[in-house]
């Protein structure tokens, strides 16, 4: 059909998209391009799209990148007026400007897909896991877009009420010399809470081994020795008595554990003879691998045991950090780093890495 039209070759020329304060982003598309009558010289042309794009929270509680205008315009490029016409005149039978911010609308798909992974149920634990859920839409500014999340916590399943927090949080100022794409502030209440779900999924319930035996204690606690006629080795079973609280500072995270260790003999039918109340702050140490923040407890900055019940008299407080001090203050740092040896998922869409 001599009278056919076809397009010959397209060219993108720039893809842009920029920040609207107050309002969205505005993403640019310029495709040249020809269409000729078979047999006949290509002429050429350009096609200009601006669309205005808004985020919003859909029913489902996800992010919805949304078009809320679309101005197409296309352009015949010739020299001559005659020529110019005749172009425009195809121009209007061959390319359908409403179809364009049809087309507009499905390159958001992807970015969609993406966005709605960010609510996804990440694993810390076999038994615990958090999501991340937007409290509003996000606030488009000059100084870049700001988006508050929530994070719920489950345990087996079930959603953790944790504790509410004692004061709002707001980002702290930041340097305005910044070079980041991205600032991702998390508040002092995110790591309590994470830390009460840990103990909700009972991840703080340790078993802690010790070098003494019932002999060998009996030579310092002489009760000891009247409630076993065997040499048995002695046993530290630590449990949290209240939650955890994670305390942040310039340049410093801590966290501050309160214990009951129960000390016994005895496997598999363990029984305590002496229970100890141990406060323990251990220095945090946070560092980011791919998308998960690591925690490692850097040094325990303090450790207080007071005794708490005994079947064995009264032992001093001296007495109890003479005997029990050192593996608490081993035992339970490593027993937290395992733990969280997987890392904590940070909020992330697919395909992003934090570095």
């Amino acid at each position: 059909d001599p009278s056919r039209k076809r397009i010959t070759s397209v060219k993108l020329v720039d893809l842009w998209l920029s920040l609207i304060p107050e309002a969205g982003l505005r993403l640019g598309i310029e495709v040249e391009l020809r269409i000729a009558p078979l047999h006949a010289v290509p002429m050429p042309a350009r096609i200009s799209i601006q669309a205005d794009l808004h985020v919003d929270v859909g029913p489902d509680g996800n992010l919805q990148l949304l078009t809320s205008a679309c101005r197409p315009t296309v352009h015949a490029q010739s020299t001559r007026e005659a020529e110019s016409k005749s172009s425009r005149s195809i121009l209007d039978k061959e390319v359908d400007v409403d179809k364009l911010c049809l087309d507009v609308s499905k390159l958001l798909l992807l970015p969609n897909e993406q966005l709605m992974s960010l609510t996804a149920l990440f694993p810390v634990t076999p038994s615990c896991q958090l999501q991340y859920l937007p409290l509003a839409a996000p606030v488009f500014s000059k100084q870049g877009i700001a988006l508050s999340l929530q994070t719920t916590f489950q345990v087996a399943g079930a959603a953790v009420p944790v504790p509410v927090s004692p004061v709002p949080f707001s980002v702290p100022e930041l340097a305005s010399s910044s070079t980041s794409h991205l600032i991702l502030a998390l508040s002092e209440h995110f790591y309590t809470s994470l830390y009460f779900s840990l103990e909700r999924a009972g991840a703080f319930n340790m078993t802690i081994p010790s070098v003494l035996t019932t002999a060998t204690l009996a030579q310092k606690i002489t009760q000891v020795g009247s409630l076993y006629h065997e040499d048995l080795p002695i046993m530290l079973s630590a449990a949290l008595r209240s939650s955890p609280r994670v305390m942040l500072e310039e340049g410093r995270a801590a966290l501050k554990l309160f214990l009951t260790v129960h000390i016994g003999a005895g496997s598999p039918d363990f029984q305590s003879f002496l229970s100890v109340s141990a406060d323990v702050t251990a220095g945090l140490q946070l560092s980011v691998s791919d998308t998960r923040m690591m925690i490692s407890t850097a040094v325990i900055e303090d450790a207080e045991l007071s005794l708490a019940a005994s079947n064995v008299g009264l032992v001093p407080a001296a007495l109890l950090e003479e005997l029990f001090l050192a593996p608490v203050c081993q035992q339970v740092p490593a027993w937290m780093d395992d733990v969280l040896r997987e890392g904590v998922h940070l909020p992330h869409p697919s395909r992003f890495t934090y570095t």
